[in-house]
């Protein structure tokens, strides 16, 4: 089922199951549709929509694939896939878009050299899911950041922590594994390095702490003015691809509408504030809500096997248990969002794990790829093992963890009566 109609379903419910009346809902809904948030984070949707339809239309993308290839040693090939996909998602932020493109050249070469497919699929896999984890116009990282309020750049340096050791164990384990077969590689396509530019231009100048909407605005003139430069399109040209950016992004843009208006009446109906006190009953202090922060949308995520719809549903929860805790929510962004990533890679239901094995006509299922999603498992293990590293700026506001854990108890209790 489309889960705007999902959502839809759920908001029938709530007018029927709610109090008060139906005026009084309606105006729920929209309060929560119009929420600032929410209309900021379509914004950024429809502007990362616009950059990777242009990237796309000049050649970006294959650009990118063709000169990393061209770069790979003949005995990095798996590995070099990796980082590839790794590079891709990072710069168009979509997995199944990276998937879509690199997913065909992975299952030629494994024709040509005699390396597993599944092997090469998921180093693949594996990739996009980092880039995912990690790209600042990745539709879920924006997601997570415009709820918990955390600046994604912010979000991005504590990622890096965990992701790096994971993209370093899996670099190792996919080159010891990885070199069977004759790994030779023909037929590269080529590739123009100023095409290439829109997104090393938007990761650098976002990490400077630009706003993002001015990163991205600058990405598509760069992009468009490149491609009419190489005459890939004319003006008009460009603006028919930056239309089709923001139509690419229609449906998550409704779902967003639609689950925030849905989330407010939740809130304000006390469903939120029933979730967090029943969480609260397996947290005892700041690590165990820490984990409880990957748990959730761990969970959520395992049902709904999409990533952006999760991490909108339980945002809110996860930035409520951050304050109560006293936790940096740039640390619980990061935690969550690369829980809900990894889980993405590795569900043999998930929609991205279904796009690779669909290019193999049938030849490799989910369950064969799952012993190679290396960089998901080793991903997952540092998040967690991060929680047990104490960080090195304490909150000032840090008490005894009983001490806290009751006061947030109290707290909870008495807005639910």
């Amino acid at each position: 089922m489309p889960a705007s109609i999902s959502v839809i379903v759920g908001i029938i419910f709530a007018f029927i199951i709610y109090k008060g009346s139906i005026d009084d809902k309606f105006n729920s809904l929209i309060k929560g549709c119009g929420d600032n948030n929410i209309i900021i984070m379509c914004l950024i949707f429809l502007l990362a929509g616009a950059f990777g339809s242009v990237t796309e239309k000049i050649g970006g993308v294959d650009s990118t694939v063709n000169l990393g290839l061209r770069l790979i040693p003949s005995s990095f090939i798996v590995p070099g896939m990796f980082l590839i996909a790794c590079f891709v998602c990072l710069a168009i932020g979509t997995s199944m878009g990276t998937i879509a493109t690199i997913g065909p050249i992975c299952i030629t070469l494994a024709a040509k050299t005699g390396i597993s497919p599944a092997l090469l699929l998921g180093a693949l896999l594996g990739g996009a899911m980092f880039g995912n984890n990690m790209s600042i116009i990745a539709d879920t990282g924006i997601a997570i950041t415009r709820i918990l309020d955390v600046p994604i750049k912010e979000k991005f340096k504590v990622n890096i922590r965990t992701t790096g050791l994971a993209v370093i164990g899996t670099v190792i384990l996919y080159f010891i594994f990885g070199n069977t077969g004759s790994t030779t590689l023909t037929d590269v396509g080529g590739y123009n390095l100023i095409k290439i530019l829109p997104y090393i231009a938007v990761l650098v100048i976002s990490l400077l702490g630009v706003n993002v909407f001015v990163v991205l605005t600058m990405g598509i003139i760069l992009a468009g003015g490149i491609g009419i430069f190489y005459g890939d399109f004319n003006v008009l040209g460009f603006t028919s691809s930056i239309q089709s950016g923001f139509l690419n992004m229609f449906d998550v843009l409704i779902f967003s509408l639609l689950i925030g208006g849905l989330a407010n009446m939740v809130k304000e109906s006390g469903g939120i504030e029933w979730i967090n006190l029943k969480l609260r009953k397996i947290i005892v202090g700041q690590k165990s809500a820490q984990f409880v922060s990957m748990l959730l949308p761990g969970t959520v995520d395992a049902a709904l096997a999409n990533d952006t719809v999760t991490c909108v549903v339980t945002g809110p929860i996860v930035k409520d248990i951050s304050d109560d805790y006293k936790i940096d929510r740039k640390k619980s962004a990061s935690l969550m969002h690369t829980t809900v990533c990894v889980l993405q890679s590795i569900l043999p239901y998930g929609a991205q794990i279904l796009l690779a094995t669909s290019l193999t006509s049938g030849k490799v299922s989910p369950i064969a790829i799952m012993p190679y999603l290396w960089y998901g498992f080793l991903a997952l293990g540092f998040a967690i093992i991060s929680i047990f590293i104490p960080s090195r700026k304490r909150s000032k506001n840090t008490v005894n963890e009983k001490t806290l854990t009751k006061n947030v108890e109290n707290k909870l209790q008495t807005t639910l009566e």
